[in-house]
């Protein structure tokens, strides 16, 4: 690397004091451990996202992926999470912000269009809605599917089972019924059988 290059790379500190300066209030909480992580107002979303894009100094012009994080005693229950990384100055941030379940975040979808399918995820999995995404349909469950399965309230058996009635000759939607009891397993015997106390170094491997 050349010294001319040296000079315009920017450390994290010099990118978080920067990325202060110019949102002020508007950031929550920063990081500089492991990736750069910056937790800010949702508000400020959109912005945020295209000076990290357009920047000189910073160019974090690949977008890598949405995620959602679940916490359903918080009153803002969802974090959603991005993470982006620039090839022209060796580096990777992680941005997030926190909402509430019934309100929305700004799609990014016109500063990135690759986000579209990672909201469309986030939405299937999560109910987290995104305004002025251009199709936020779902595109992971099946159609008429209830609820949102990464949500930790959801039940492990879901609503609906889905299968093939030989009658009607068609796929068919219905509660779910289980076929059998849940199975009642007791952790407190070893696989072995009890094992009398102080005997445990007469048990080989074989036995």
């Amino acid at each position: 690397m050349t010294a001319n290059n040296q000079s315009t790379t920017l450390s994290d500190n010099d990118i978080s004091d920067l990325l202060k300066i110019k949102f002020k209030k508007s950031i929550i909480d920063s990081s500089i451990k492991s990736d750069l992580t910056f937790v800010i107002e949702p508000k400020i979303l959109k912005d945020f996202i295209k000076f990290l894009k357009e920047s000189r100094d910073l160019q974090f012009s690949t977008f890598i992926d949405i995620c959602g994080v679940d916490y359903p005693n918080r009153p803002d229950r969802f974090d959603v999470v991005y993470h982006f990384l620039s090839l022209k100055k060796n580096k990777r941030i992680r941005v997030k912000l926190s909402i509430h379940e019934n309100d929305s975040v700004e799609s990014i979808v016109d500063i990135f269009p690759s986000a579209d399918w990672y909201e469309r995820e986030a939405y299937d999995l999560y109910g987290i809605n995104f305004a002025n995404h251009p199709d936020l349909r779902r595109m992971l469950t099946d159609y008429n599917f209830q609820g949102h399965p990464l949500r930790k309230d959801f039940p492990l058996t879901g609503y609906t089972q889905v299968r093939y009635d030989d009658t009607q000759k068609r796929v068919i939607h219905e509660p779910v019924e289980l076929g059998h009891e849940f199975r009642d397993f007791d952790f407190e015997s070893p696989w072995l059988g009890e094992i009398p106390s102080g005997n445990d170094k007469d048990i080989g491997e074989d036995d």
